[in-house]
């Protein structure tokens, strides 16, 4: 085929001098004449600059990274013959350029060398700074409004309708330091609380968004008297314009788990519009993990995952170290159609108003791997979570968990990360109770973690619970019994009508190499007793708790825990406190077992 004749000649000067106006190629063929990798900031995405060609002229392009594939797959080559399907156009320090946000490689028109005698486009003057954006499906293809914009903040505008049809969008892909006047068109898929500080420097409050189009994500946040001005401004899940003035500047990495250089910080005059369109720009933007997969993700590593709603645990509370305040937290667990289950935590306000039934599918996006027991996951304060969110991947894990799932057997992390970890000599790892006490865990500063698999032998009966208040927020504090019959919480303040008991259980667990005791809280002692603690305290009371000890003694389990020394009658001794309990899985015990047998070949 004569790939000369489909390329689109003098497309690139129609383009980038007309502001966009008089492009009448819906998706322009272009001739790929060179390719170079760029520099990424640490932990970004790869970026590409590549020059195409019209065979009139070559202009030097930014390839998005959502179409980094084509390079990497191998299809975009140099003389390569390329078709346009979104793109962006740019004049930036002077310098023309297009943004691809998309483009198809056509193979059947080869390489052939270099066409025509393309010279470069020199910019016209008049130009220099003044976006435009152009789209092959017709996105940001909008001719722009040439009258002054106005600067209200923070108030829908009555001429959205009209700023619809006729502003100038550029796709978040292309914003940086460079350039002047840009406007985007973005959905808000996360909204963070106000948070305050105070430091030598002074005090002060933020608050963020995370911002999404068809081209990216990019966080946006407000300080001070910006965070006044928008906060109620944005809703999670409606669409803005956002206009310049905005700084755009180097992302903090530690502060952001989106795949983007930049991040946004209003500033007086940022102008924040809701668009009276809202269908165009997409709900969210995953990078799906799956579960299976865990194991070979960097610890610490940010990630997106979906799952089947499995377990839900209570919620509990910690102190922060830092800054001693109360957080509440609650343990989920997730499986999906690798057949594998995993941990995973949600903090504060997402885990204390929880309340989705089991066995709904759940996408979660901005979670932190942990190598804590295995694999764990922890929703970060950035991150999401979508509940039966219409994507492919949640249609396909539904369809499998009501075919099959529901009467499989899954492999949890944890017991995959124990036998890991035993290979590999790390801390947390599976010991015998012997190899526990030999090797003095928990006497040291910071406190050991191991597992054991054993057999539970005896169950102290006295004190299994306390009563504790009843209101989520303060669910672990103990309540006290008053003189009128109610429980008193000193915390809250209130008295309710009874109390919520939570389990504080001693038991003994042997191996074949020796006994211990363990000191299990309420998740774990549920698992071992197969009740609430309400329940069994109830049966103690009426005395026919019995048959419930007895069918809790010789359950041979996974036991994952902590050694910790600590003061008790002004003695030191180690505490061995469970962190969770589960059945053995014997497939994944006798892969175990059979790794170790390897290791004597």
């Amino acid at each position: 085929m004569d790939a000369a004749s489909h390329v689109s000649q003098g497309f690139l000067r129609s383009v980038l001098e007309s502001d966009g106006a008089n492009v009448s190629v819906a998706e322009p063929v272009l001739q790929c004449v060179q390719i170079k990798p760029l520099g990424n900031a640490q932990g970004g995405p790869e970026r590409y600059r590549v020059v195409f060609s019209d065979m009139q002229n070559f202009v030097q392009t930014m390839l998005a990274t959502q179409a980094n594939h084509v390079v990497h797959e191998g299809k975009l080559v140099v003389n390569s013959i390329v078709r346009l399907k979104q793109y962006n156009a740019n004049v930036v320090k002077g310098k023309q350029i297009l943004i691809i946000l998309d483009l198809e490689v056509i193979e059947e028109l080869g390489q052939p060398e270099r066409l025509g005698k393309p010279v470069a486009l020199e910019p016209k003057t008049e130009d220099a700074g003044k976006p435009t954006a152009v789209s092959a499906g017709g996105f940001y293809g909008a001719k722009q409004d040439t009258k002054q914009e106005s600067h209200s903040q923070g108030l829908p505008s009555r001429t959205n309708r009209a700023m619809d049809a006729s502003m100038h969008v550029h796709p978040i892909e292309s914003l940086s330091p460079y350039g002047n006047k840009w406007t985007i068109k973005a959905r808000v898929t996360s909204k963070s609380d106000i948070k305050t500080w105070h430091n030598k420097n002074g005090e002060g409050k933020l608050f963020s968004v995370n911002l999404l189009d068809e081209s990216g994500e990019i966080k946006a946040t407000g300080f001070n008297d910006q965070c006044d001005m928008f906060y109620d401004t944005f809703m999670e899940g409606s669409v803005y314009y956002i206009s310049s003035p905005c700084r755009v500047q180097l992302a903090k990495k530690q502060f952001s788990n989106l795949n983007n250089d930049y991040e946004l910080t209003f500033e007086n005059n940022t102008r924040v519009e809701k668009a009276e369109s809202q269908s165009d720009v997409p709900q969210v933007r995953f990078n799906f993990t799956n579960i299976g997969n865990l194991q070979s993700v960097e610890k610490d590593a940010v990630i997106d995952t979906i799952g089947i709603l499995r377990e839900t645990g209570e919620v509990s509370e910690i102190i922060a170290k830092t800054t001693q305040k109360p957080y509440s937290k609650r343990e989920l667990t997730l499986v999906d159609n690798t057949n594998f289950s995993v941990r995973l935590t949600i903090w504060g306000t997402a885990a204390s108003t929880f309340e989705v039934p089991l066995e709904s599918v759940i996408a979660f996006k901005g979670v932190k791997v942990s190598d804590f027991g295995g694999r764990s996951l922890s929703l970060l304060s950035s991150g999401t979570i979508n509940i039966n969110p219409d994507v492919d991947e949640a249609h396909v894990l539904k369809g499998w968990y009501d075919a099959q799932g529901r009467n499989d057997q899954f492999t949890s992390h944890a017991n995959a990360g124990g036998a890991l970890g035993e290979l590999s000599g790390k801390q947390d790892s599976i010991k015998t109770v012997q190899a526990v006490k030999e090797e003095n865990l928990g006497i040291g500063e910071k406190p050991d973690y191991f597992t054991i698999k054993a057999t539970v032998i005896y169950l102290r009966h006295e004190n299994p619970a306390y009563p504790a208040c009843p209101t989520p927020e303060c669910s672990r504090k103990k309540v006290f019994a008053d003189d009128e019959g109610g429980w008193r919480c000193e915390k809250c303040g209130k008295t309710h009508p009874k109390p919520e008991y939570r389990y504080v259980l001693s038991i003994n667990v042997s191996d074949f190499t020796g006994q211990i005791y363990l000191s299990c809280f309420d998740e774990s002692a549920r698992l071992i007793m197969g009740m609430g603690a309400d329940q069994l305290m109830e049966m103690k009371e009426n005395g026919t708790d019995k048959d419930a000890w007895q069918a809790a003694t010789g359950q041979f389990l996974t036991f994952r825990c902590r050694a910790k020394q600590d003061n008790y009658q002004d003695q030191q001794r180690v505490r061995y406190q469970v962190f969770s309990a589960s059945p053995i899985d014997y497939q994944t015990e006798s892969a175990r077992l059979m790794n170790l047998i390897k290791l004597y070949d």
